[in-house]
């Protein structure tokens, strides 16, 4: 019998700022696709339980990560999202100038000051890796090789003989549960019947599988009709690749704080062909059924009664995983 983690760890803060340092900074965490920043000025932003982080285009073509901070009083330089900053990174607060390298190119009517070198006072960097488009950052700079982490994709994807549709569009939606209740209800099929009526009638659900690959969970299920391809790929510890027959959403879910997380979703599509109208009215109606379920689980984490239940061996295998590895991460 598989018991599950503690209700504490769902609700205590002290976990999340563990899993701040052990879970996300301590692996690889999704910004976004170089295709939304492929001219020099380009910057992705995005915020990495709570590290403000961003990668920009460099005038040389390269894409590199920078912490979103300012060296003189920790001033932001870009907002949230994608856009463009043109020649120079400029803090929000005093106008400090960075080049797109990360170097101090100006403090900005700043004056003289004994001992002030500019040199010593470039962008904190933050290590980036880009694997078939999709960029991903490293704050502690200890994580293994990109490449290793995502070897059971590429190996899924090539096998496919997947390519990405070639229009993006951005949606993101806020849930009040810790990030772990939210990707463990990813992570199994078991729930489909009782909160997904269309998606159930989609698919068979006596069919559904998970299987572990590496860090990669991995759900194939038959399909009957509908929107969906049957196939989602969830990569630890809080994205997923889930392929429809329009074309992919990339699913981000991602902590705000202890109690809340926003999933941003980047979907890929072809405009001549997907009604991506129907697409985004589908997927509003599955978010928003889990979105009521997982608050409704989060409430009753936070209300106390519950301590410890049983995992099934024939549905939530992955949950078991990605539980251990949750163990594993906060000692």
């Amino acid at each position: 019998m598989q018991l599950t983690l503690p209700s504490r760890h769902y609700r205590d803060p002290a976990a999340y700022q563990t899993e701040r340092r052990t879970v996300f900074a301590a692996g690889w965490q999704f910004l976004g696709h170089e295709v939304e920043a492929h001219q020099p000025g380009d910057y992705l932003a995005g915020d990495v339980a709570g590290q403000p982080v961003l990668a920009v285009r460099g005038a040389d073509g390269v894409l590199r990560g920078f912490h979103n901070v300012c060296r003189h009083r920790a001033g932001p330089l870009v907002a949230d999202g994608r856009g463009h900053c043109g020649e120079t990174l400029t803090c929000k607060y005093h106008g400090w100038r960075y080049a797109l390298d990360g170097r101090l190119r100006s403090a900005v009517d700043f004056g003289a000051a004994e001992g002030f070198d500019p040199r010593e006072f470039g962008l904190f960097p933050v290590r980036l890796q880009v694997w078939r488009g999709f960029v991903f950052v490293n704050l502690d700079g200890q994580a293994g090789p990109l490449e290793e982490l995502v070897a059971p994709l590429e190996r899924l994807f090539a096998a496919r003989d997947m390519t990405l549709a070639p229009a993006t569009l951005r949606r993101s939606h806020d849930i009040a549960c810790n990030w772990k209740t939210y990707v463990e209800n990813y992570l199994e099929g078991y729930h489909i019947p009782a909160v997904h009526p269309a998606l159930a009638a989609e698919v068979d659900a006596s069919g559904y599988k998970v299987r572990m690959d590496g860090a990669v969970a991995i759900h194939e299920v038959p399909t009957l009709s509908g929107v969906n391809d049957g196939l989602w790929a969830w990569l630890w510890p809080n994205l997923a690749f889930n392929v429809y027959r329009y074309g992919m959403m990339v699913e981000h879910m991602r902590p705000i704080g202890h109690g809340k997380t926003r999933l941003d979703y980047l979907y890929f599509y072809d405009p001549q062909t997907a009604d991506m109208e129907a697409v985004l009215a589908a997927s509003n109606q599955l978010t928003a059924e889990d979105v009521e379920i997982c608050e409704a689980v989060q409430r009753n984490l936070d209300a106390g009664v519950y301590d410890t239940g049983v995992l099934s061996p024939r549905h939530e295998d992955g949950v078991a995983w990605f539980q251990a590895r949750i163990a594993q991460a906060l000692g």
